[in-house]
């Protein structure tokens, strides 16, 4: 079998409103609501739904023979719930199909796997039992945010039960050897690796539409011609986050008609069939095993971590987010939950990025912070309110318990004088006496990231 293996990534983190120090311990909601609703609409819009159309047109077209897959962030799929709710439903006539596959990742596409290994399985089950609500696939192929791998990673997704993952095909990992076949992880062989064709997928995803490229404009028979320049190639794997459809390419650069048009192109000069990652995994056979010491991702030209975690303004933020970990195994409240997730998004930790404020990285225009001191001072002010929280759950040191005791005291005895409060006032109005057992507004829906809301 020689197979073209789609996969597409979608993302979308719940961004942060400008969280000011005097914001610390009197507001503890962080989300900027328009900004993720106009960023979440326009995608669906643009992008997602008439891909989605297109695919799903592809798929009853040549029945069996076109397959693509899907990796969804959780905070993804909250936020179609909440903004678009026609485009989860366009994904699941998607998976009603049988010709899409659903890929698992950590919930909150974090990098919690660089952190802690059982809150890595905490988060990848959890996205698993959402994919399986969802779409009624239980995924069996696993892709790390950002494609981030190492023998350590594959080493746990193998303990998990998964049988292949997805990741870079990066240069100073597989050196002179194609990234055009399957492979198996060094530490653990029973867990079979998909590498991406940097080349190809890249092509797609940023040069498509350059017109100063060699080789713009990109027809889909010369793409064809250039999967099948090596007949003994096996698959060609092109992973693309699915924004460039529509959003980082347009349509008016003709991304969708490409699209439409690739498989009979494929169809008609190659041997080539289409295949999700969990069929490679299942019809071949790994070549070669792959030793990955140190991370691999697929953001940026170093193949690393750097993007994310490559200064020191980085690491403070992840390092002083993780010690949290501990004392957050323990917290029940849901919303308090749901914060800590949205807060280990690697979207936060990219903002603070140097790089791109120096070299005019093009993927600069998707970072709305001035400058990435600015990005930290907010992330930190989120997270000192966040702490403050968490510590009336579970207090750290014993002046903190204290604490904690003497506001549960307080808020005890506020309630009390609500109480006589209220019964002092029936007997003046002649009412008869309501009982209340909690705060008043205390049963209205909190604030949660479900206000309308901008994109990026």
């Amino acid at each position: 079998m020689r197979a073209i293996c789609l996969n597409f990534q979608i993302h979308q983190p719940f961004r942060f409103r400008r969280y000011r120090f005097f914001d610390i311990g009197n507001d503890h909601y962080y989300y900027d609501d328009y900004s993720n609703e106009t960023i979440l609409r326009k995608m669906a819009d643009h992008a997602y739904l008439p891909a989605n159309k297109i695919l799903l047109a592809l798929i009853n077209k040549y029945k069996n023979k076109f397959k693509v897959s899907f990796t969804i962030s959780g905070p993804a799929l909250e936020q179609f719930e909440l903004y678009a709710p026609e485009l989860l439903d366009s994904f699941v006539e998607l998976a009603e199909t049988g010709q899409v596959e659903f890929l698992a990742e950590p919930y909150a596409h974090s990098l919690v796997c660089l952190k802690d290994a059982e809150q890595f399985k905490a988060q990848v089950k959890k996205h698993q039992d959402l994919m399986e609500q969802y779409f009624g696939q239980r995924p069996t192929v696993l892709c790390n945010s950002e494609k981030i791998y190492s023998d350590e990673i594959g080493d746990l997704a193998a303990q998990m039960g998964f049988k292949a993952m997805l990741t870079e095909g990066a240069k100073h990992v597989l050196g002179w050897k194609s990234p055009n076949y399957l492979y198996c992880s060094a530490a653990n062989p029973r867990l079979k690796l998909l590498m991406r064709n940097f080349q190809l997928s890249d092509d797609l995803s940023f040069r498509f539409s350059n017109q100063a490229w060699s080789e713009y404009p990109l027809t889909p028979e010369k793409f064809a011609s250039w999967m099948d320049d090596e007949p003994k190639d096996e698959v060609i794997n092109l992973f693309l986050d699915y924004d460039a459809l529509g959003g980082f390419q347009p349509e008016s650069s003709g991304i969708f008609k490409f699209l439409e048009e690739l498989p009979k192109a494929v169809f008609k000069k190659t041997n080539f069939c289409f295949a999700t990652p969990g069929e490679v995994a299942d019809k071949l056979q790994p070549v070669a095993a792959v030793e990955v010491s140190h991370p691999i991702a697929w953001s940026n030209e170093e193949r690393d971590l750097s993007v994310w975690l490559g200064n020191e303004l980085q690491q403070e933020a992840f390092d002083k987010l993780y010690q949290l970990q501990p004392r957050m195994q323990t917290v029940t409240d849901a919303e308090l939950v749901k914060d800590w997730e949205y807060l280990q998004a690697c979207n936060h930790f990219y903002y603070m990025n140097t790089r791109f404020f120096t070299d005019g990285n093009a993927q600069r225009t998707y970072n709305p912070f001035e400058s990435p001191y600015e990005a930290f001072i907010n992330y930190m002010n989120v997270l000192s309110d966040f702490e403050l929280r968490l510590n009336s759950f579970v207090p750290e040191s014993k002046i903190e318990k204290e604490i904690a005791a003497l506001n549960k005291l307080l808020e005890e005895k506020d309630e009390k004088l609500r109480k006589y409060e209220l019964e002092l006032k029936n007997l003046t109005t002649g009412k008869p006496k309501k009982n209340r057992t909690s705060k008043p507004g205390t049963n209205k829906p909190k604030k949660t990231a479900t206000k309308s809301v901008k994109k990026d």
